[in-house]
């Protein structure tokens, strides 16, 4: 069994908390999360590891720009076919629209998060 130096353990304990206070979304949705129009974020199981009660700093995917602060208030399983009107509501979509933009983004992926939030002034 490999053992890893108290240095590479440190470096990996910040990489771990730094992506527990950092959250990502597509450009196009920033101003509605700015808004207060968008208050939930549907993603995978990879991306459900919040902490409810954490604040995170929110960046845009393409270029990394910070734009706001938001604190978790849920972290809840959910499948995709489960995803109904009240979701798309939360995400200022259509459910139709909602589910193809989570059908592009993950594929093929039924077990996903429903991570609902409020933006911090």
């Amino acid at each position: 069994m490999c053992c890893l130096s108290i240095e590479c353990q440190i470096f990996i304990k910040k990489i771990i908390m730094k992506t527990l206070k950092d959250m990502t979304f597509f450009e196009r949705f920033e101003a509605d999360i700015l808004c207060g129009k968008k208050v939930i974020t549907i993603r995978d199981e990879s991306e459900s590891h919040y902490q409810v009660g954490s604040v995170v700093d929110v960046s845009t995917f393409e270029t990394g720009r910070y734009f706001c602060q938001l604190r978790i208030l849920s972290v809840e399983p959910i499948a995709f076919s489960s995803l109904d009107e009240d979701h798309a509501k939360q995400e200022n979509m259509t459910l139709p629209e909602l589910k193809s933009v989570i059908q592009n983004i993950y594929p093929g992926i039924e077990r996903l998060f429903v991570i609902t939030y409020e933006r911090l002034a």
